[in-house]
């Protein structure tokens, strides 16, 4: 090296960042739509538990107004002599229990009962028009509910036809009673088969169609399933039938 040159001195190597930039460096120009995502998330999170509790809630009240009705529903009936107890609600007749019922159903605002239970109790209460109209609601039901509608319904058009003095309206009440009872439960497995049947022949002895009735109550013994008091009210039919 000659004497005139000089070292210079060597810079200190810069520092490098390996991997380029820090993740904060790389989300901070997107920070502003990472905080718009979030808060719709958050909205929509909202807006999700907010119509669940709503719903929730509604069931939970829909509850207790239904309970507070069967209630009522489940207070005895007394016996002919027995004395009204205070301690114990009871009631004096079915239609008594019936209208207190109905007086809840009203004060309670709920309808969550169903048709059926509904129908059944107008028709206790000897409100047999209004009893058919609700019935007639439910019978496309293709649940139990539509079964017990269909023979809610041909109980209400029997009860429509007992009370009715002419005989030709009486006549067609008690066809479209037929009519309610046959379309009760067509599947031969499907549940109240039996009552469908036994219904069938009891109206059908009411038109005078006696043989019609014990092919019928025939068939209701054999598709019962251990029903004993179905089996004992079979019975009687087909020995008063017998036996005439």
């Amino acid at each position: 090296m000659a004497e005139n040159d000089v070292a210079k001195p060597v810079e200190p190597p810069k520092p490098v960042n390996i991997g380029g930039e820090s993740f904060l460096d790389r989300i901070l120009p997107h920070m502003k739509q990472i905080i718009i995502a979030i808060a719709i998330v958050a909205v929509v999170l909202i807006i999700i538990f907010t119509v669940r509790y709503i719903r929730e809630r509604g069931q939970f009240a829909a509850t207790r107004k239904l309970d507070a009705v069967l209630e009522v529903a489940r207070e005895p009936i007394r016996g002919k002599d027995e004395k009204p107890d205070p301690k114990r609600p009871s009631f004096a007749s079915p239609k008594e229990r019936a209208a207190a019922v109905l007086d809840a159903m009203a004060k309670q605002g709920t309808d969550a009962a169903g048709h059926a239970f509904t129908g059944g109790q107008l028709l206790d209460a000897g409100k047999t028009d209004e009893a058919i109209a609700e019935y007639r609601k439910g019978t496309a039901d293709k649940t139990i509910e539509g079964v017990l509608c269909r023979e809610g319904l041909g109980l209400a058009l029997e009860a429509k036809a007992a009370a009715e003095k002419d005989a030709a309206v009486r006549q067609k009440a008690l066809e479209e009673a037929l009519a309610a009872f046959v379309a009760e439960q067509p599947d031969e497995a499907g549940p109240r088969r039996a009552y469908a049947l036994y219904h069938q022949g009891r109206i059908q002895q009411l038109l005078g169609k006696r043989a019609e009735a014990k092919a019928l109550f025939s068939k209701a013994k054999d598709a019962n399933k251990g029903d004993r008091e179905l089996s004992d009210l079979v019975e009687k039919r087909l020995a008063a039938l017998g036996a005439s």
